[in-house]
């Protein structure tokens, strides 16, 4: 879909009004104008022809994006350049998911290469962490593969059913304690979220009141270890394999007989989600 530029800074104003607009608002008015643009695509061109189910299938990877995952989950925008991508990219076809999936098939067939999660669970134990805390290092981000926004959150969430009550605590409150410092474990605030965040960002009001509850909790250190083996576990020319961890896994993580989507918890229909993310509804 083509951006007219030109068209939303004329709506805004000019460049001048745009300006003085803060960036939580120029967001919201990009995204109301796209989503304007888009209505008035689709009504032209709504009557072209009805697919197929096998027909549909079939156009998955020539999208750009998932139907099923939500409007979050369209082409990222660049920054500095902030008007949609036009490079043609494709989403790709996922491989079929087991009959009953369990957490190593979800690293293998919609995880991977999963690069960021291995490694933190390998830090963690080079680290002499427990296995529970390497446990949770290998699932920190999980909850990214459905949702980047509060992925702590999203994360523990969807592994509460199976692990134990400490690893979800370590998962859902590393999202907050990356914000602020320990120095008694070395952890600064990282350099690279004043270019994800802006270098006056200051976090949401329930960020902090997270990290406070968490800083106060028995189980702190287990949520700041989750942290410390987040951030340093980005080494592109690392490479390991899932099957270092399902020792641990076997231990730890509680496989439902039925499968992963398939047993009726209430995060089932989060790993049905990922196991088929181009559903309509």
């Amino acid at each position: 879909m083509n951006f007219n530029k030109m068209g939303l800074a004329a709506i805004l104003g000019g460049e001048a009004s745009i300006k003085r607009l803060d960036h939580e608002a120029r967001a919201d008015a990009l995204e109301d104008h796209m989503s304007k643009e888009l209505d008035a695509a689709v009504t032209v061109r709504r009557n072209k022809g009805d697919y197929t189910v096998s027909e549909l299938e079939a156009i998955v990877d020539k999208r750009g994006y998932r139907r099923g995952v939500g409007k979050l989950m369209v082409h990222e925008f660049n920054m500095r350049n902030p008007e949609p991508n036009r490079t043609g990219s494709k989403v790709t076809r996922l491989a079929p998911m087991t009959a009953k999936p369990t957490l190593v098939d979800f690293f293998r067939r919609r995880f991977e290469p999963a690069a960021h999660l291995l490694q933190s669970a390998r830090l963690a134990m080079k680290n002499g962490a427990s296995e529970e805390i390497v446990l949770a290092c290998l699932l920190h981000d999980a909850g990214q593969y459905l949702m980047r926004a509060d992925h702590g959150y999203w994360g523990a969430q969807l592994i509460e059913p199976y692990v134990s009550e400490r690893v979800a605590f370590a998962v859902k409150y590393h999202q907050a304690l990356r914000f602020y410092p320990d120095p008694s474990v070395g952890y600064e605030y990282p350099e690279v979220y004043y270019g994800l965040f802006g270098v006056d960002y200051v976090p949401a009001p329930h960020i902090r009141a997270a990290y406070d509850y968490a800083r106060n909790h028995k189980w702190y250190m287990d949520a700041r270890l989750v942290t410390t083996n987040d951030f340093y576990a980005f080494d592109p020319n690392v490479e390991i394999s899932v099957d270092e961890f399902t020792d641990i896994i076997g231990r730890h993580f509680k496989q439902p007989r039925e499968g992963l989507g398939h047993d009726n918890t209430p995060a089932s229909h989060m790993w049905r989600t990922i196991v088929n993310p181009d559903a309509p509804l």
